[in-house]
């Protein structure tokens, strides 16, 4: 009979372990902008599409196109212009972005690309919302047979402040993850893996992959929409979606900043210190995720040659947020201050004191550092309105102007 996992919340009892030094991957120093650039960057890099994620195979750009499916020019009481795009993949896969925009913006607004769990639908309760139809990941009273029902209308919408982050002037767009990849392990024959006709090996393409090629492609829509400033786009996400959001910043440049809310074990945590769910357990409960290889990293986290502060690192020299919560302990709230701490050298290469004079976890509800920004919160495993009101101070600072 197998063990019933227990998870360790015990800072004494944390294993053994030493951080690659993110200045030095594969062994080959880094001193200046330039040789992270080089060759430290793309090392890095390598390291994570070879040993956590899996790398999107050379040419997969399968043919993409989009329409307006509804357009509401007086959403959120009048404030701003809502957008329903259909996407399609190759004339198979078909995605749907919901799109906000303020209405009476003077120019190209910025703004933040997330997806989301169950549907467009949960953003409002407004019925002219499309409901999502494909499958989605469970939830109580909204979601029969994991597919969303008339009940999950706007019950996501904490979750997606859309009228605060309009009134902020700034664009918000969200698509259900599972229009890309469902969430369940079906031998990647669904979503962009079936467009995808190489042999699979060890290192091949997991879910957080497909999750993040996806936001990259609604980055292209996005770019493409006139009233959007397509260069000045954040990306967001919650839990699994945070760990998929910091992806898809660190494989893609074009995004402007990252936001990660308790991403967790392969996410913003470092693996190593296999605080809370460690690499055996999100590998057994999600095996899908990540490529083959991770797995050899189950109760072997110090062997990995890699940890989730070089992920973080990959974003820079972009702006870049962390924040956690209280009550999350599984999500390792220290273990994602301090991926962001130990981020910092790469940082550094760009801007001064990026994280300030931090050396140890904020109070509850206080924000802490410059270009690398982190909080705690009060409270659970979510993303409020006390997160975005952080995120769209931030924003404020590095996202609003051009």
């Amino acid at each position: 009979m197998a063990q019933k996992f227990v998870a360790n919340y015990d800072e004494e009892k944390i294993p053994a372990h030493t951080l690659p030094n993110p200045l030095s991957p594969g062994g080959k120093n880094v001193t200046s902008r330039a040789d992270w650039e080089s060759h430290g960057r793309e090392t890095t890099l390598e390291f994570f599409n070879d040993h956590v994620y899996g790398k999107i195979p050379k040419g997969f750009q399968p043919k993409m196109t989009w329409k307006i499916e509804h357009e509401d020019p007086t959403a959120l009481g009048g404030i701003a212009i809502r957008r329903q795009y259909l996407v399609t993949f190759e004339n198979k896969i078909k995605a749907r972005l919901l799109v906000y925009i303020p209405r009476d913006a003077k120019g190209p607004v910025p703004g933040f690309l997330g997806l989301n769990f169950r549907g467009n639908q949960l953003v409002e309760t407004d019925p002219a919302i499309i409901m999502e139809k494909g499958y989605v990941i469970g939830g109580k009273n909204y979601v029969k047979n994991n597919r969303s029902v008339e009940s999950s209308r706007g019950t996501g919408a904490e979750r997606w402040p859309a009228k605060l982050i309009v009134s902020r002037g700034y664009a918000l767009a969200t698509a259900c993850c599972s229009n890309f990849d469902p969430d369940f392990h079906d031998g990647f024959k669904d979503g962009l893996h079936s467009l995808d006709q190489k042999p699979r090996n060890e290192k091949s393409w997991g879910t957080i992959t497909a999750w993040s090629y996806g936001m990259s492609r609604m980055l292209d829509l996005l770019t493409e929409i006139k009233e959007i400033d397509g260069s000045r786009i954040s990306t967001i996400g919650h839990s699994r979606l945070g760990k998929t959001a910091l992806w898809a910043a660190a494989t893609d440049p074009r995004f402007a900043m990252a936001i990660s809310n308790n991403s967790g074990c392969g996410g913003a945590a470092l693996s190593m210190r296999a605080y809370g769910e460690t690499v055996q357990r999100i590998n057994d409960n999600f095996p899908h995720w990540f490529n083959n290889t991770f797995k050899k990293y189950n109760k072997n986290e110090a062997a990995l040659p890699i940890d989730q502060h070089q992920l973080i690192a990959l974003v820079a020299p972009r702006p870049i947020y962390v924040a956690s919560a209280t009550q999350d302990q599984w999500a390792d709230p220290t273990g994602e201050f301090l991926a962001l701490k130990h981020a910092v050298p790469v940082y550094e290469l760009y801007q001064e004191t990026p994280f300030g004079d931090t050396t140890s976890q904020p109070k509850p509800g206080k924000s802490i550092g410059n270009l690398m920004r982190y909080h705690i919160r009060e409270g659970k495993h979510n993303i409020t309105p006390e997160d975005w009101k952080h995120y769209l101070d931030f924003a404020d600072r590095w996202l609003a102007k051009p």
